[in-house]
């Protein structure tokens, strides 16, 4: 082997199984960070449209204008779900005939809370990905450098020959795996926490607009039932 070996040269060169767990880790590096992109754009526009649907929903308008309006706009994300759900299931209850409040609310509640499932669900697809590679990655690398440092032992008792100049690429390229394996890991590590944060910031947000219009709704009942 030549002595000025490039880091191409030495992925090039590397034994087929630690080629193949450079390659497979590669692509676990690229899709986490094309996960990384869409849940990052994903969760900035949901955080913006959630706060310009709270301001629409506090300026002081009826639920019905509020509901036509969404249904104008063909809204389907974040709170416009959780919102239209429970709007929809209150004017039902109230088309047919359903006077006991406690019945109402409850109705009102699975609904929305249906919709509050779905919308986190959307939120945390790909983190379980995230997860994964951020966990696993860094012991695949190290399977990569164990495999390439005993193949490289293996060379060199079979040339006989333990000089530096013989042992240096062969554990050199094996450490390659073990580096490519903490580039697809930590960035998937940090966005995971990253985006677990984000997410549940919007879960509670979801879950205060829950309460906040079932309360409406019920003060709503109790004036109609006076």
């Amino acid at each position: 082997m030549n002595g000025n070996l490039s880091l191409a040269q030495l992925i090039t060169q590397a034994s087929v199984p630690v080629q193949f767990i450079m390659a497979l880790l590669i692509l676990a590096s690229v899709s986490s960070w094309a996960v990384i992109f869409a849940k990052r754009s994903l969760l900035s526009r949901t955080r913006k449209q959630a706060e310009g649907f709270e301001s629409r929903f506090w300026s002081g308008g009826t639920l019905v204008d509020l509901y036509e309006s969404t249904r104008r706009a063909k809204e389907d994300e974040g709170l416009v779900p959780i919102f239209t759900a429970g709007f929809e299931e209150y004017s039902r209850q109230q088309q047919g005939g359903l006077s006991d409040p406690e019945d109402v609310i409850a109705a009102v509640q699975r609904q929305m809370r249906v919709a509050h499932v779905r919308e986190v669900e959307k939120l945390e697809g790909g983190l379980s990905m995230l997860a994964t590679v951020g966990s696993v990655s860094p012991y695949v690398g190290l399977l990569g450098t164990v495999w390439g440092i005993m193949s490289a032992f293996i060379a060199i008792g079979s040339a006989k020959n333990a000089s530096l100049a013989m042992v240096a690429p062969g554990i050199a390229e094996a450490l390659i795996a073990t580096a490519i394996g903490l580039f697809a890991a930590i960035p998937a590590v940090v966005a995971y926490n990253f985006f677990t944060n984000s997410v549940e910031s919007l879960e509670n947000r979801y879950t205060t607009f829950t309460d906040e219009m079932i309360g409406i709704i019920e003060r709503a009942l109790r004036t109609a039932k006076a």
